[in-house]
């Protein structure tokens, strides 16, 4: 018998940034996503570890402690590195971004930036490096004793089958996509309506109120469970 085909690693991204305040909930925003993220505090750090490491994609603030994501893009390039670089900075004018392209960076986001641009920026330069992206969900998925069938919008527990919409559908495959993880408000924001206006908090709270209904009923074990004044987890406690 043949051996089965290992599974596919997630791509590798380093992400070189000092304000803990935008590493923290960016690094967990791309774990969401699939990817495996380190994360380095200064330039100096960020070069040793990107010259040492095999990773896919290169995250890099343009001000760092210790020496600047310039330099230390210049010196990766000068080493023969090819590994796609993904500039951060509030530095935004032509000469600016000119210099950025010129040390030998693929691509340029200016802060503040949205999240759902990063992670589309993200997936551009992971397809330019031709490394797969995380997997498609299956279509169908099962957490505890809830199984979800996305293409026919139903979800089975026990011996109740459970008819969902199209939101409610995309909003319980995101979470059983992630069970045990905390999945931010703007997280789920930016998978339910990337491609549309923003509606209010309330939309979102509305949503989880309904589908909380309609997959724990009867007296079931909960499965949505609130973090307070964060989010969601997502699975059995």
């Amino acid at each position: 018998m043949s051996a089965s085909p290992e599974p596919a690693l997630p791509p590798r991204i380093l992400l070189v940034d000092d304000e803990a305040a935008l590493t923290a909930p960016l690094s967990q925003a791309l774990r969401c996503e699939g990817y495996a993220v380190e994360v380095a505090a200064d330039g100096v750090i960020g070069l040793q570890l990107a010259s040492q490491g095999d990773y896919d994609l290169l995250i890099l603030d343009w001000m760092l402690p210790q020496q600047s994501g310039l330099s230390t893009c210049r010196q990766l390039r000068s080493q023969g590195s090819t590994t796609p670089v993904l500039f951060l900075t509030a530095k935004d004018t032509i000469d600016d971004r000119v210099l950025g392209l010129d040390a030998g960076a693929d691509d340029y986001l200016v802060k503040p930036f949205e999240l759902r641009e990063l992670l589309a920026r993200v997936r551009a330069l992971l397809r330019r490096g031709q490394v797969s992206e995380p997997s498609v969900p299956p279509l169908r998925q099962r957490v505890a004793d809830l199984e979800l069938d996305v293409a026919n919008q139903m979800a089975y527990r026990g011996d109740r089958a459970i008819d969902l919409s199209d939101k409610e559908t995309r909003l319980l495959a995101y979470f059983m996509q992630h069970p045990g993880i905390l999945l931010t408000h703007e997280q789920i924001h930016q998978h339910l309506w990337a491609d549309g206006d923003r509606p209010s908090s309330n939309v979102l709270a509305a949503l989880i109120r309904l589908l909380r209904r309609k997959i724990e009923a009867n007296g079931e074990v909960a499965l949505i469970h609130t973090v307070y004044g964060k989010g969601y987890r997502f699975g059995l406690e």
